[in-house]
């Protein structure tokens, strides 16, 4: 399916239907008419394999308690196998009201009050709150920066870990806003750092089936023949591959018994909750029967990143990181716009609700992320009071 017959096919407008995105732009951004590329969700409608499915649940009438059928976890290993070669079991897999729930979860059940937890930064923000939320002790280690490039300094991670005592690193892979896909070498490095200082990964994969150019996701647990599984909970889910956020449903992955009864344990005490029926009926139908809204929308994104890089040529001092993975595009303005004035001049001149740098790391103010799962249309108006608003400012 081509860009513009899925835009025609797929493309909503949100407005006045309680969305986040759209509806509280007042509320967090103090203008209500703003363009909204701010948060991760997009204005497509899931596959009609989705909403059939859900329309014939809520047919059947009755939203009594369920639990999580075979079927669901059977799609959800037929998919990770299909797409990433990763070989689940059924033991493994626990399900979540989110991945940002799991992860705090997991800084919860497997980390101490005042324990250091480490993240690489720029991140997004969740990772930051669920570890200062929980009174831990936050560490962050910056990734290299160069014009738009982002890789891992190992040697400042390794030192960050040693000389705080880090119990726990948030690994992000995808990683969101740099758009980085860990290559292979990458992740192996991080990992053996990690298992060197007995340091628990806890990876978060949710954008893992939305990566282009050729990259390919690469599940952490799998590294060296799953050498480093052992020390591991992955997360991932359908919210962002199907736009399904609300459907509140992740899948959890841990192949150790210990850590998975750990997980038990905790889950019984603090969320002794049933599962949410139509989210495990949503993932499930996506899963089966989305293939072609899946491939439609990745062609989306991509055109639409595409128009971006084309159009801000003009201003080559604007750094655009290299989309690998998510559908999130960092932009640095830092070149024309002083760090400063930059939320002034994407909300006030560009009337834009953007992601600003420094919600992903005090170091990365005069950066904004920009949500490319949206109409062309949108993304195109975006790029052009971007464009007009650095020509009056460096006429």
């Amino acid at each position: 399916m081509e860009v513009k017959e899925f835009c025609d096919r797929y493309y909503v407008d949100r407005n006045g239907t309680a969305s986040l995105k759209w509806d509280a732009l007042q509320t967090r951004f103090g203008d209500p008419d703003l363009i909204s590329m701010w948060v991760a969700d997009m204005e497509f409608r899931t596959p009609e394999c989705v909403t059939d499915a859900l329309a014939k649940r809520v047919a059947h009438g009755i939203f009594g308690y369920s639990f999580v059928p075979d079927s669901y976890y059977e799609a959800v290993m037929d998919w990770e196998k299909d797409h990433h070669g990763y070989q689940l079991k059924k033991e493994w897999m626990r399900v979540s009201p989110g991945v940002v729930a799991a992860l705090y979860w997991s800084v919860n059940m497997y980390t101490q009050p005042g324990d250091s937890v480490i993240i690489m930064t720029p991140v997004y923000y969740p990772f930051h709150n669920c570890v200062k939320d929980s009174g831990r002790n936050l560490v962050t280690c910056d990734l290299i920066y160069d014009q738009g490039v982002y890789t891992i300094d190992y040697e400042g991670f390794e030192k960050a870990i040693v000389e705080n005592g880090v119990k726990m690193y948030i690994l992000c892979s995808p990683h969101n806003p740099a758009g980085r896909v860990w290559k292979e070498e990458e992740l192996e490095r991080m990992l053996e750092i990690c298992a060197r200082h007995n340091v628990l990964v806890i990876s978060d994969e949710i954008h893992q089936d939305l990566v282009f150019g050729g990259h390919r996701h690469i599940p952490a647990a799998t590294i060296a023949g799953g050498r480093y599984a052992d020390r591991m909970i992955t997360a991932f889910a359908s919210s962002k591959t199907f736009n399904l956020a609300t459907c509140l449903t992740s899948t959890i992955v841990i192949e150790n018994e210990e850590l998975r009864k750990t997980w038990d344990d905790f889950v019984k005490v603090y969320n002794s909750v049933e599962v949410n029926v139509f989210g495990i009926t949503a993932v499930e139908a996506a899963l089966r029967g989305g293939e072609e809204w899946y491939q439609g929308v990745k062609k989306v994104i991509c055109s639409n990143y595409e128009t971006v890089v084309e159009e801000m040529k003009e201003f080559p001092g604007v750094h655009i990181a290299p989309l690998e993975g998510t559908y999130l595009v960092f932009m640095d303005l830092r070149d024309y716009v002083p760090a400063d004035d930059v939320r002034d001049f994407t909300q006030e001149k560009c009337r834009l609700a953007v992601d600003y740098g420094e919600w992903f790391g005090e170091n990365w103010k005069g950066f904004i992320r920009l949500n490319m799962g949206t109409h062309p249309d949108i993304v195109k108006k975006a790029v052009e009071n971007i464009k007009e608003n650095l020509r009056k400012r460096n006429a």
